[in-house]
């Protein structure tokens, strides 16, 4: 077994730390030395299988899904939804009056082209969404 260790194996090491066992830094190689030696061969990177994409979705999106989204969208910004931990969220009433804004853009920008419900359901939408707002307008006036 001795004797094994002592034969060539071909198998060459190099240390390219930048610094000795010591910690003082090594000094840097000439540039024809280091072109001499043959580069290291890189191994394939292993290709890695796709993972699988989850389905976010059960339905395609469709009107009733986005009028409901920005409909959400307003009352968590409104402060009727609670936070993720479920903590009290405080009224951004800019921002819920711009959501209700683009509510009502897109019912301007679709009238004539949706079906009785679509629209039934987008004037629903925005007159709840108006009166909760005015709602609670009146309330932070009462208060401050």
């Amino acid at each position: 077994m001795a004797d094994e260790k002592n034969e060539p194996s071909g198998f060459k090491v190099v240390d390219r730390r930048a610094f000795t066992v010591e910690g003082s830094a090594r000094e840097e190689k000439p540039p024809e030395a280091r072109k001499a030696e043959p580069p290291a061969e890189k191994a394939p990177a292993p290709q890695a299988a796709e993972p699988p994409k989850p389905e976010l979705f059960d339905e395609p999106s469709d009107f009733e899904t986005l009028v409901s989204y920005l409909s959400t969208t307003t009352m968590f910004q409104l402060g009727l939804i609670p936070g993720p931990g479920g903590e009290r969220i405080p009224p951004d009433m800019n921002n819920a009056h711009r959501t209700i804004d683009l509510l009502e853009v897109l019912q301007e920008k679709t009238r004539g082209n949706l079906t009785p419900d679509e629209s039934r359901l987008l004037d629903d939408v925005l007159y709840e969404l108006r009166m909760t707002f005015v709602e609670l307008q009146k309330r932070q006036a009462r208060k401050g």
